[in-house]
């Protein structure tokens, strides 16, 4: 059995998992578009140019993407992706990247568990928590 996380945007996957790829080191394996689809082509209206299917590998990660309907689209809720990181300097760049045009909901600071910690959603809706963690006993 394998776990993968799949991530829902509601008309912005692709301007999604391309910031990722760039800014997070991402590499996109496979992007296709419901105009992509075999006839006949259930396109839900307003999804023309919208993403059926991707794939993402970020660190040794694959996440599997896809926009639905922007009006049933929500931002993630309750659910974050975890970025560890080995140092402060890290951890501060992505949380400056992330947090631009986002929400953040524990800003960037130094915890018993760690030397850096933030939680937050980008602006693509997607929640993110950023952490150097400390060495544990």
């Amino acid at each position: 059995m394998k776990l993968t996380t799949y991530l829902n945007y509601g008309g912005n996957c692709a301007e999604a998992l391309h910031f990722y790829e760039q800014h997070l080191g991402g590499k996109i394996i496979t992007m296709q578009t419901y105009a992509d689809m075999p006839e006949p082509k259930n396109i839900p209206p307003g999804l023309e140019k919208g993403i059926v299917h991707a794939r993402i590998i970020i660190g040794d990660t694959l996440l599997m993407a896809s926009d639905g309907p922007p009006d049933k689209f929500q931002p993630m809720r309750s659910v974050y992706l975890a970025l560890s990181v080995d140092s402060n300097e890290e951890a501060e760049r992505l949380y400056a990247l992330l947090k631009e045009g986002g929400e953040i909901f524990m800003p960037m600071g130094e915890t018993f568990f760690a030397f850096r910690f933030a939680m937050l959603r980008d602006k693509f809706g997607t929640s993110w928590m950023i952490i150097n963690e400390r060495p544990m006993p």
